[in-house]
């Protein structure tokens, strides 16, 4: 099926016309790369592990004990290459292989929470740049005492939103305060928001009469310039609700425009949720993302231990989840939506 579509494909970008509409000949081109690779992994692990299976029965012919420890190797490392490549396969949602927003909030809690935030953005930032991705600073509003109250990203890269979407939710953390001198335990907590960066190829209408528009004067990094004049701008969504808002750039006019496509992203996904509500209401998880909606508690005292509440894969190795090792979280959320949306 997939060397058909390629076929098609192939046919396609063939025709005289094909670049005439750029905006679809790049959906249709991302498709056909997307595919060709697919089928190129497929076939290399073919080929090695044909060869590895000739290998092993030579070397227990020998009885070649450093050749089958090779063998073994060679033979682990086939089979991580093989989940890789079928968690690549999961991600072929419309927007899957976009860039992605990543929106972080402190919840109730005053600089503990905040603090818990900075932490986040620090988490998922380690994370895209594990895996090669770009990470842009959207929108960023520190805490009075420490922390953050508030960060948007922009994480650019093949499949950023596809690998990112489950991370939205609420992230519950546990621990002695580092700021309360008694050194009592406490429970924080952070939203994380997760939207793709729309192509052109998909609309979103919005009314401009919708959409209120406020300008204000920067705060955070950016150097002196940034607070010298009313340049970021927050959107308000009115029927929605959804607010938006940007500043890393010290230009209104772009802060304007970067702030449209997130509201126009995040309409987009607010349209997805409800589609994927109305499909299975009883078993969705992200029609309705609020604080009582955790989806990952990641506790550091009494003892060490991060599970994520939807799929229960967990880890004791706190420190090296907090350093950006998320993947394992993300494939098992993947997997199991695929799973949910099949029996749908």
């Amino acid at each position: 099926m997939a060397e058909k579509r390629l076929d098609e494909l192939d046919a396609l970008a063939e025709a005289p016309d094909f670049w005439n509409d750029s905006t679809s000949a790049r959906r249709l081109m991302r498709e056909r790369n997307r595919l060709d690779k697919a089928m190129t992994d497929v076939r290399e692990l073919e080929n090695d592990l044909a060869d590895a299976v000739e290998l092993a029965e030579l070397a227990e012919m020998d009885e070649d004990a450093d050749l089958l420890e090779e063998v073994d190797a060679s033979f682990a490392q086939m089979a991580k290459r093989s989940r890789a490549a079928e968690l690549e396969a999961l991600l072929s949602g419309e927007a899957d292989g976009n860039d992605t927003f990543l929106e972080i909030h402190a919840g109730a809690g005053g600089t503990e929470s905040q603090d818990w935030a900075n932490m986040l953005l620090r988490m998922y930032s380690r994370w895209a740049n594990s895996r090669g991705f770009k990470v842009e600073m959207i929108e960023l509003q520190n805490g009075e005492e420490a922390g953050i109250k508030s960060a948007t990203i922009q994480i650019k890269g093949e499949n950023a939103y596809g690998w990112a979407k489950t991370e939205s939710g609420v992230h519950r953390l546990v621990r002695i305060s580092p700021f309360d001198s008694s050194a009592r335990r406490h429970t924080s907590f952070s939203s994380v928001w997760v939207y793709p960066v729309l192509d052109d190829n998909i609309e979103v209408d919005i009314e401009e009469k919708d959409v209120r528009t406020d300008t204000y004067r920067a705060s955070g990094a950016g150097g002196q310039h940034i607070n010298k004049t009313d340049s970021a701008v927050r959107l308000t969504h009115i029927p929605s609700g959804i607010v938006v808002q940007c500043q890393n750039d010290r230009s209104q006019h772009k802060n304007r425009a970067t702030a449209w496509d997130m509201l126009r992203a995040r309409l987009y996904e607010k349209a997805m949720q409800e589609r994927e509500a109305e499909a299975q209401a009883a078993e969705d998880q992200k029609s309705e993302i609020g604080w009582g909606h955790q989806i990952r508690s990641y506790v550091l005292q009494p003892y060490q231990m991060v599970k994520d509440l939807r799929t229960s894969v967990e880890t004791s190795n706190t420190q090296a989840v907090l350093d950006g090792d998320l993947d394992q979280f993300m494939a098992a959320s993947l997997a199991a939506q695929v799973g949910s949306d099949h029996e749908g």
